[in-house]
């Protein structure tokens, strides 16, 4: 098996590291907000249309200020808080029920944008929503909610008329503003634009928004549920994006995995693949000079290493005698066909002389 060559262990190496910063930055951003933006007129939103800036303005203003994200219908809700249902969009059948026993209950909501039907069930005989602009409003008439109101600046897309309700504010016989009958529980704002973030710190409007949820140290909770925001736990909580860098981040450290190791081959040899044995080679390079014309010469040398062999271990001297040496090859334990192949006469056996020279290289100390 063989690794991948540089320049690809080089090119996946910064294909890892791409990804990995570029996932860092996603992290990073879903910590500090990211870019402006989110649901329309949802205390969650940072964009021109949300109402993040609302809720810290309530916040700051001393109101306890929290998001409701489960249905209506399936929460406790408390007569002494006020909702605020802004720009609902589509409402569920239950969902207005519900919102109709806490008004009842002494509880207080504002609604904001266009309705449909069932704000019948909250408010009786409610006034009809137009996308008529509005121009210049005035005060109309002088409920609490206007303390210290003036002048509000909307983006002039929606408007109420008719109904049971009191138009507080507004332009001739349109409203921007209308309160139930008695000034208490509902509150209809027909544009949320007032209070978004595009528009709060404009006019008086920062002060219609504080009027609005009551007064001060009145808890205030905003209905995120009709913006699409739902109850989530365990894995479920986890934000998509979030998977996504997860799933980024697996992807890099597995290419950097694979920069790094070998690339998929046979499996491994348990034990490495050693030289043969030298008696081995020894009886193979015997055949070769058997086989060759000039046996004698080609042969001596290896008799001439053998003898020598036979002398050191028997501790002989250099001018020892054939007869002496013979003997000590038998004390050695030579067979007769390699003493003779060593201290003969006649035509020297090469395989008897391999053989006695690997006998005696195998047994000589190293």
């Amino acid at each position: 098996m063989s690794r991948l060559s540089r320049p690809w262990r080089i090119g996946l190496g910064v294909f890892a590291a791409i990804v990995t910063f570029n996932v860092g930055l996603s992290f990073v951003r879903s910590l500090t907000g990211g870019t402006p933006g989110g649901p329309p007129s949802s205390s969650y939103s940072t964009g021109a249309e949300g109402a993040a800036a609302y809720a810290e303005l309530l916040d700051r203003a001393g109101h306890s200020v929290e998001r409701l994200r489960r249905p209506v219908s399936k929460a406790t809700l408390d007569p002494r808080e006020t909702l605020l249902l802004l720009d609902p969009g589509s409402v569920a059948e239950a969902e207005p029920r519900a919102l109709g026993r806490f008004v009842e209950n002494g509880g207080r909501l504002v609604v904001s944008g266009s309705t449909g039907d069932w704000l019948d069930s909250i408010v009786d005989r409610p006034p009809d929503w137009s996308a008529d602009e509005l121009g210049s409003t005035e005060v109309l008439a002088p409920v609490a909610e206007l303390a210290g109101v003036r002048n509000v600046q909307s983006a002039g897309r929606g408007a109420w008329a008719g109904g049971a309700a009191l138009p507080a504010l507004g332009s001739g016989d349109r409203s921007l503003l209308a309160v139930t009958d008695d000034g208490g529980g509902v509150l209809l704002l027909a544009d949320p634009s007032p209070l978004q973030n595009r528009l709060l710190d404009q006019a008086d409007n920062a002060r219609l928004g504080v009027n609005l949820a009551g007064a001060s140290g009145r808890p205030v909770r905003f209905l995120e549920s009709f913006h699409g925001y739902g109850e989530a736990t365990g894995l479920g909580a986890v934000p998509a994006r979030w998977w996504a860098a997860f799933g980024l981040l697996a992807a890099a450290a597995l290419t950097l995995m694979v920069a790094r190791g070998r690339r998929l081959g046979p499996p491994q040899e348990p034990e490495r693949d050693l030289p043969p044995p030298r008696r081995v080679y020894v009886e193979s390079l015997g055949g070769v000079l058997a086989r060759i014309r000039r046996k004698e010469e080609a042969v001596a040398p290896v008799r001439e290493r053998a003898v020598a062999l036979v002398g050191d271990r028997a501790g002989l001297a250099a001018s020892a005698s054939p007869e002496e040496l013979r003997a000590a090859g038998e004390r050695l334990g030579l067979r007769a066909d390699e003493l003779e192949a060593l201290f003969g006469t006649g035509r020297a056996d090469v395989i008897a002389v391999g053989r006695a020279l690997t006998r005696l290289a195998r047994e000589s100390p190293r």
